[in-house]
C-alpha cells in the first residue's frame, strides 16, 4: 500500500543522500586532512595512494578485511610505520565515521516515520554509542547496534527490518569513509607527532 511505497521512496532517499553526504567527506574533507598533515605534497601523495583501499573497503564491506592494504597504502605516503599500524588497528574499532553517520540516517528515519521528536543531544549521543557496539567485520555488530537505536529510541522491535535495510544499502559508503578515514586521520597524527614536513622524507 502506501505506507510500503512511503517506506521503499525513504530508502531510496535515505541511499542518495548518504551517498552525496559520503563523498563530500571522502573527497573534501579528507582532502583537507591530507593538506593540512602535508601540504600540496601531502596532498598529492595522499591521493596517489588511497585508491586501492578505497576499493577493498567498497569490494569487502569490511574494514578489517582493508587494514592490510590500508596500512601499506598509508605507509606508502610517507607515514612512520608505527603510526601506520597503531593509527589503522585503533581506527578500526574506534574510528568509524561512515558508521557514525549511518547511525544518524537510521534514528533520523525512524524519527520521520514514527513522528517522534528527539533532542539533537539525545541523537548525537546514541549514534555515537552504537557505532562503537558495531564490530569490524560485516556480519554481528550491526545487529546490536540497531537494537541499541531502537530500544534507547523508544522505537517498536518491528523497526529492527527498517534499520537492517538501510544498513545493507549503506553499508559500502559507510565502509568507504570507515577505512579513508583511518587513512586522512593518519596524515594529521603524524604532522602532531614529528612537527616537521615529514613527506620530504620519502619520495
Amino acid at each position: 500500500g502506501s505506507f510500503g511505497n512511503e517506506i521503499a521512496f525513504g530508502y531510496l532517499r535515505v541511499f542518495i543522500i548518504y551517498t552525496i553526504a559520503a563523498l563530500f567527506i571522502y573527497f573534501v574533507i579528507y582532502s583537507l586532512y591530507a593538506f593540512i598533515g602535508g601540504g600540496k605534497k601531502g596532498f598529492k601523495k595522499y591521493w596517489q595512494n588511497i585508491l586501492p583501499p578505497s576499493i577493498t573497503a567498497l569490494a569487502t564491506c569490511s574494514s578489517a578485511a582493508s587494514m592490510p592494504v590500508n596500512i601499506q597504502s598509508i605507509k606508502n605516503m610517507g607515514i612512520s610505520d608505527d603510526i601506520a599500524n597503531t593509527t589503522v588497528s585503533l581506527g578500526t574499532s574506534f574510528h568509524k565515521d561512515g558508521s557514525n553517520l549511518g547511525s544518524v540516517f537510521k534514528i533520523m528515519f525512524l524519527v520521520y516515520l514514527f513522528q517522534t521528536s528527539p533532542s539533537f543531544i539525545q541523537v548525537l549521543g546514541v549514534s555515537l554509542v552504537a557505532t562503537l557496539l558495531v564490530s569490524a567485520v560485516p556480519i554481528g555488530g550491526g545487529t546490536i547496534s540497531e537494537m541499541f537505536i531502537i530500544t534507547t529510541m523508544g522505537f517498536p522491535i518491528a523497526a529492527l527490518p527498517i534499520l537492517t535495510i538501510i544498513a545493507t544499502i549503506i553499508d559500502p559508503p559507510a565502509t568507504l569513509l570507515n577505512v579513508v578515514g583511518d587513512s586522512a586521520g593518519s596524515m594529521l597524527i603524524n604532522r602532531l607527532a614529528e612537527k616537521r614536513k615529514w613527506f620530504k622524507r620519502k619520495k
